[in-house]
């Protein structure tokens, strides 16, 4: 039986509130779903009037979004309170009852909070008595936590006991926005839904992975502080990007059901090993410089300590210890102040065992007699699947052609598919994806206990790497490239190099 829906979000003064969480919400309020409606209470420490909180939020909306929000503001309510005593908690659940069918109601809670906070506030949630079910037929009670998940393995197992002494694991949403993006949810389309793909997706086929996460900007303005504790690894590659990798590696799920598809993710999170080798990974940190004729300062200068550690870009080669991917290295990159701002997956074929043709034109128009097997010809992988996941969705299959004319001249063409040319219009932004499936009770795209701790697990022995006598220096790199090239010594032989988007 459909029931009246409660939202509160914890942290509702903060950014994310403003720009994504409510916008996400005004959206999916115009559509209509889900179709009983909901009603917004922010949560926060400063005292305001529900005006007084819609007017703030109204300051932040993009002017496309504000007929969205105008439409939904007379759903939003504030309520002043600290997540971190008992009494406003006690007193927060009065008012949400208090609301009409607030006694009947299903409640997404919401943690936009500092990590630190999560544990606090979720139990002051339980011993108010605000996440019991009242019953197969009671009205739900849900929690979503953002990331970060802890700061290693240890503190991701502390989170997870804290968090499951108070709620079941069904009832925790741990929320990784990566997922929600289209493109990465259409991998496991693309995957399992095109035969001609899935019998060469492994080890005899697929020569490599290399999966960049590249940021043309750098520490975000009043950031910095947060950044220095976490560093490019714990910020971006032991999260959004392993989970992209266990979109691309994992085994076909028996079904749709969401543990059948989180079990397979984990399984393949659970099989990536990391050599140890310092040779297997680099780090580095962006300097001052100039880009596109301006200054622009260097990690130091964001207002870190002067003797931070901190690295702002990262690359490491990994395996998967498994029957489908076994001996198939995937390389992994990501880095602040970049030449250009980019998110894809490269899956490169292995090439033929013997070219039949004269010559080979690479992409950079560069001749290549076929018999030439090192040198300029480990550039040259005719067969290379895209998916650009931002700020392009698409996907594209590179493949070689012969050249009109006598000899036998191969020369590169691609097959694309753009989003935003086949459907018309821009998908879905991920948190208005990731929202509804909260809402509705679908966990599929959330993540798992196992799953965060298989992920901190693979980051900590990169980690490990880091200290000792044999750790890789962290290196320096001018802004407004592709990084230090002590990289591209990650790709070994002829298996090529890093993309350039």
């Amino acid at each position: 039986m459909a029931v009246p829906i409660q939202i509160v979000i914890f942290g509702a003064s903060g950014d994310l509130t403003a720009q994504k969480l409510v916008p996400a919400l005004a959206s999916l309020a115009r559509k209509q779903e889900p179709a009983n409606g909901f009603v917004l209470i922010g949560v926060a420490r400063r005292a305001k009037t529900d005006e007084q909180f819609r007017q703030d939020l109204r300051a932040h909306q993009p002017p496309e979004g504000l007929a969205d929000f105008d439409a939904f503001a007379p759903r939003i309510h504030y309520f002043a309170g600290d997540v971190g005593k008992r009494e406003d908690i006690e007193a927060l659940g009065a008012h949400l009852d208090a609301l009409p069918d607030g006694t009947r109601a299903g409640r997404l809670f919401y943690c936009s909070l500092m990590p630190a906070l999560f544990g606090p506030a979720v139990n002051n949630l339980a011993v108010a008595g605000m996440l019991k079910v009242a019953g197969p037929d009671g009205p739900w009670r849900r929690v979503v936590v953002e990331k970060p998940f802890g700061h290693d393995l240890a503190s991701a197992r502390l989170l997870n006991q804290t968090l499951q002494g108070c709620l079941r694991e069904e009832q925790i949403y741990r929320i990784d926005h990566y997922l929600g993006k289209e493109t990465v949810q259409n991998l496991f389309a693309f995957r399992f839904n095109n035969t001609i793909f899935e019998p060469i997706w492994n080890r005899r086929h697929v020569e490599l992975v290399q999966i960049t996460v590249a940021e043309a900007g750098g520490v975000e303005t009043g950031r910095a502080a947060y950044y220095d504790t976490s560093g490019a690894m714990n910020d971006m590659l032991a999260n959004h990007m392993l989970q992209v990798l266990a979109m691309v590696a994992m085994e076909p799920p028996s079904s749709l059901d969401p543990e059948e598809v989180r079990g397979q993710k984990v399984s393949a999170l659970k099989s990536l090993r990391f050599c140890g080798h310092s040779g297997h990974s680099v780090r580095a940190r962006y300097t001052g410089g100039e880009v596109d004729g301006k200054r622009v300062a260097g990690y130091l200068e964001e207002g870190v300590p002067a003797d931070s550690g901190t690295e702002t870009y990262v690359a490491i080669r990994a395996e998967l210890e498994n029957w489908r991917w076994s001996g198939v290295p995937f390389l992994l990159r990501h880095g602040k102040r970049l030449k250009q701002r980019f998110t894809e997956v490269k899956v490169q074929f292995r090439v033929p065992p013997i070219q039949l043709a004269d010559y080979n034109i690479r992409p950079d128009g560069e001749r290549v007699p076929a018999g030439v097997r090192d040198g300029p010809v480990c550039a040259l992988r005719p067969n290379v699947l895209t998916l650009s996941i931002q700020p392009r969705e698409a996907l594209s299959l590179s493949f070689s052609v012969k050249a009109p004319g006598n000899g036998m001249v191969m020369v590169p063409a691609d097959l694309a598919f753009d989003y935003r040319d086949r459907f018309g219009e821009s998908t879905t932004p991920a948190y208005e994806r990731l929202l509804l499936d909260a809402i509705q009770g679908d966990p599929t795209l959330f993540l798992r206990s196992d799953e965060v701790e298989a992920s901190w697990r693979f980051a900590d022995t990169v980690r490990a790497s880091w200290t000792g006598s044999d750790a890789p220096p962290l290196l320096e790199y001018a802004p407004g490239g592709w990084g230090p090239a002590e990289a591209d010594g990650l790709f070994h032989g002829c298996e090529g190099g890093w993309s350039r988007g």
